[in-house]
């Protein structure tokens, strides 16, 4: 749950390292009663942005640790209040005594998040920027983390304020013909107008595909592998994985449960999912696995369904693949005397490979980022968030219904309101029109003390 106002007049402190032992660990205090946790604790308030080299008293004037303080007053901080850190030995029973004499002296505990959220409350981050904090923090690969460096140095955030600005701009010229009703149907047939529109839905189609990478790099890409008993289905994790992360037996039903793995490729990460062989069975568990796999595929972006090249296609198989969606045909044990050609008959790509010898992994690793429509990331992109496709989405569709009413020369009324859902839309994004709920659930996802 996010914050209240009043919650924003208290103090706060936590760790802004991770639990456990190290070398450095970090206590962040932010709030109106910084600066007298700082004068009880440290004899003093800190000369502003100087490491000060000090000593850390507990209530009885004893020392808890000596280490480093820097005072940030406001509004020149992270949060845009006054911030005090206390960077000490690593120790949790350090961490905790720091910690546990700043609440003694006035602060609570930070909710997970709360930190960079009164950073977005006051000004010092839009909603886009501070979700990059815990997105760069979360990155799992280079790529990733380099987009979402762009998404915290606000390069996604102007690219929608030049969105939302050109909105507004066309809003001006529709609003202003409302207030000239007689020559309301003239504006509306202007070529000027309708190219502003059609410029505003290129500009919409270049954001959300730069988006749309970001959100790859985020989340990345859910792949199933499925098939028949013995199809090489562990195999294939295994060649994708790069190291045995799966058991592999000729013995059908050795993969009895789930196992997941999370590879990347070119920067793309996967969430590849082995699973149980499909076939009807009397062993009850070996059933729940069948079951389990069943839902693994509802669930997933990607369906591998691998299938042994001796053995073919049965046509209960065939059928099956010709309908599911999202599916490609991984014809696996092509280096078998007995392998059948592939076949090239089916609606799906069917991608030859020895998962045992590596033929033609080089091609199926570039053909599952083709089929995510994935790309190395380059300039301009941002790590992204699946609310930011959505938002981009509704406010695309609004321009859309707004260019429409422009062609068909309808009233200027229905133009504004189409445009102005559309800024509204744009403006979840960045925070300028949000609510406690979007809030709660964006800092939710922090770790306590960003």
């Amino acid at each position: 749950m996010t914050g209240t106002i009043s919650d924003r007049d208290d103090t706060i402190v936590a760790p802004a390292t991770p639990p456990g032992r190290g070398g450095i660990g970090i206590v962040r205090i932010s709030g109106p009663a910084t600066r007298g946790i700082a004068t009880a604790m440290l004899g003093a308030v800190p000369a502003a942005r100087h490491a000060a080299l000090t000593t850390f008293s507990d209530a009885g004037g004893e020392s808890i640790d000596s280490g480093i303080a820097l005072f940030f007053p406001a509004p020149h901080s992270f949060t845009g209040e006054d911030v005090l850190e206390l960077h000490g030995h690593g120790g949790p029973v350090v961490m905790d005594r720091l910690v546990a004499r700043a609440i003694g002296l006035g602060a609570r505990n930070a909710r997970p998040g709360e930190f960079s959220e009164r950073a977005f409350l006051n000004g010092k981050l839009d909603l886009a920027q501070a979700e990059a904090i815990a997105d760069l923090i979360a990155a799992g690969s280079e790529e990733a983390a380099r987009a979402a460096l762009r998404l915290l140095s606000g390069e996604f955030s102007r690219a929608i304020g030049e969105l939302a600005a050109r909105i507004m701009e066309l809003r001006v010229l529709v609003e202003a013909a409302i207030d000239f009703p007689d020559e309301e149907v003239e504006f509306l047939g202007e070529a000027a107008v309708r190219e502003r529109a059609g410029d505003i839905s290129t500009r919409f189609e270049q954001i959300s595909r730069l988006a749309g990478q970001g959100r790859l790099l985020r989340d990345g890409l859910r792949v199933v592998i499925a098939g028949r008993p013995n199809a090489g289905k562990s195999s294939l994790l295994n060649a994708l994985a790069g190291h045995e992360a799966a058991i592999v037996t000729p013995i059908p039903g050795t993969t009895r449960d789930a196992l997941r793995e999370h590879i990347q490729i070119d920067g793309l990460p996967l969430h590849v999912v082995d699973t149980a062989g499909l076939r009807e069975t009397s062993d009850v568990v070996e059933s729940e696995g069948v079951r389990r796999t069943l839902g693994e595929i509802r669930g997933a972006d990607l369906v591998l369904y691998v299938v042994d090249a001796a053995a073919g296609l049965d046509p209960a198989e065939r059928a099956h693949v010709a309908d599911a969606p999202a599916v490609a045909v991984v014809w696996n044990k092509t280096d078998l005397t007995a392998a059948q050609a592939a076949p090239t008959d089916l609606p799906v790509p069917v991608l030859p490979v020895s998962a045992l010898t590596g033929a033609g992994m080089p091609a199926l690793r570039e053909r599952l980022k083709a089929l995510a429509g994935y790309q190395p990331a380059g300039a301009g992109v941002w790590s992204a968030r699946r609310r930011h496709l959505d938002a981009l989405g509704r406010a695309s569709r609004h321009v859309v219904a707004a260019a429409a009413r422009l062609a068909d020369r309808t009233a200027c009324e229905l133009v504004a309101e189409e445009l102005r859902l559309a800024q509204q839309a744009l403006g979840e994004i960045t925070g300028e029109v949000t609510s406690d709920e979007l809030l709660a659930a964006v800092f939710a996802d922090f770790c306590i003390g960003k």
